[in-house]
């Protein structure tokens, strides 16, 4: 008697990030996301070849104009994504609420246009009259810009259609919904077919677009994680809406450096790049203060120079208060602590205040030492030599590490002004830059308490002939 063919089980995949498991689980053991893993059937593909779509060539053979940049007029822009947008290139741009999303896309809409490219900014969010208001408040009114409020993924393919553009801007993807396909716009399922959608028409007819994204609470991309594999290029737009600095941080990009930052400020007027932003995180004092104390940065390959501020006062609690702005807390709890027992600074009874300047935010290792001479200088009551950078990632013996990229660091450092610095032992000169190498947290107090001393006078002995 024969046996029955075996029944084919059917599998379960995560319609986030398409991990597949053999019976079904509340949570993704994968990407962590609940509710995501359902039942698909089990089957037998097979699969023979067929006709090619293009036929192999030597590498040495293809052509690389299509893949050339071409410049957006935005400088901070072009330097994120790598000299400029690809033909053909989906760019996915997330951030909060109110950042500036639309109106960076408004700007970079506008440059396109100006060049005599036609342009399609596709709204789902706004009016086509609100969009308007905006672009006349900014100046980015031009023929060749065209605008339509859609929410419909057929009716922007028309559109598509009917302008040809050589630049299309989406905003926001999760407002688009297609009605073939289940569940409401900004599901799931929507969000992953409108974008394969759009990215199989730019790539097929070489159009730049840039799509913009909504963020969930915790700061990721709102929707699937297949939806950051889909594009080429993710970017994530940061900034403090109580400050008028944002920045453009490149996660992914596939023409270009994964870890570069644009900086720009936003005002009235629209958003503007900062070729040299460091100014914005320095304080202007004719005299210097107590418990400050500036360090440089690294934001993806560009040095920043960074203030540091603490202030000690007299407790009256029992338990006396940690205050952090700018900076990690838990990093800061560790620094304390470290300064406390490895330096010799009482702060274990005081209100102990930390932040940064202009907005900034540090969680860089590299500038632990700035923070424990602040505190020092602020617990002692006596500033820092104005002319005096500081730079060590502190271990929890009181040992200085060293930093990356140091050289860099101290080039941007003497090119604003200051000629002192306090580092880790083994770090090399840099010219124009006096270096004050140290070992561990009391070496730097012993280097900082030396600088403040005045120079002692020098003696002049008379020669008897």
């Amino acid at each position: 008697m024969a046996r029955p063919a075996p029944r084919e089980r059917p599998s379960h995949r995560c319609s986030e990030c398409g991990l597949t498991v053999a019976k079904w689980l509340g949570q993704c053991p994968e990407c962590q996301a609940w509710g995501s893993i359902g039942e698909v059937g089990a089957s037998r593909v097979q699969v023979s070849a067929g006709a090619v779509t293009t036929a192999a060539r030597p590498i040495d053979s293809i052509e690389v104009e299509a893949a050339q940049s071409r410049s957006t007029g935005i400088d901070e822009l072009d330097r994120v994504l790598g000299g400029g947008l690809v033909s053909g290139a989906v760019v996915l741009l997330a951030g909060e609420p109110g950042a500036g999303k639309s109106t960076l896309c408004l700007e970079l809409a506008a440059r396109a246009a100006g060049k005599g490219e036609p342009t399609l900014y596709v709204t789902g969010e706004e009016s086509a009259a609100q969009v308007r208001l905006r672009a006349e408040r900014t100046g980015g009114l031009d023929p060749h810009l065209w605008l339509a409020a859609e929410t419909e993924l057929s009716a922007l393919l028309g559109h598509i259609d009917a302008v040809r553009p050589g630049l299309l801007v989406v905003d926001s993807v999760q407002t688009i919904g297609a009605a073939s396909v289940e569940g409401t716009a900004g599901g799931v399922t929507q969000i992953r077919a409108v974008t394969a959608a759009l990215v199989a028409v730019a790539k097929e007819r070489g159009i730049a677009t840039v799509l913009v994204g909504h963020v969930t609470k915790d700061g990721s991309i709102a929707g699937p994680r297949l939806l950051e594999h889909l594009v080429d290029v993710v970017l994530h737009f940061e900034g403090d809406r109580h400050s008028t600095l944002r920045m453009v941080r490149a996660v992914k990009n596939r023409y270009g450096p994964a870890d570069e930052v644009g900086c720009f400020a936003l005002t009235g007027d629209g958003i503007v790049g900062l070729a040299d932003p460091s100014g914005l995180f320095l304080s202007r004092r004719p005299q210097p203060v107590p418990g400050t104390c500036v360090t440089v940065t690294v934001e993806g390959r560009r040095p920043l120079l960074a203030e540091v501020q603490a202030l000690v006062a007299k407790s009256t609690l029992a338990s006396p208060r940690r205050a952090v702005s700018g900076l990690d807390a838990s990093r800061v709890a560790m620094v304390l602590a470290v300064t406390e027992r490895r330096g010799g600074v009482q702060l274990a009874t005081n209100d102990v205040y930390t932040a940064t300047v202009g907005g900034m935010r540090l969680t860089e290792p590299a500038t632990d030492l700035a923070l424990a001479l602040a505190l020092a200088s602020a617990a002692d009551d006596k500033p820092l030599p104005p002319d005096l950078i500081a730079l060590g990632e502190l271990g929890l013996s009181g040992e200085l590490r060293p930093v990356p990229d140091l050289p860099r660091r101290l080039a941007e450092a003497v090119r604003l002004g200051f000629r002192r610095a306090v580092v880790p032992l083994g770090s090399e000169s840099s010219s124009g830059m006096t270096l004050s190498p140290v070992s561990d947290l009391g070496q730097a107090l012993v280097a900082l308490e030396n600088m403040r001393r005045p120079p002692a006078p020098r003696k002049v002995g008379l020669s008897l002939a």
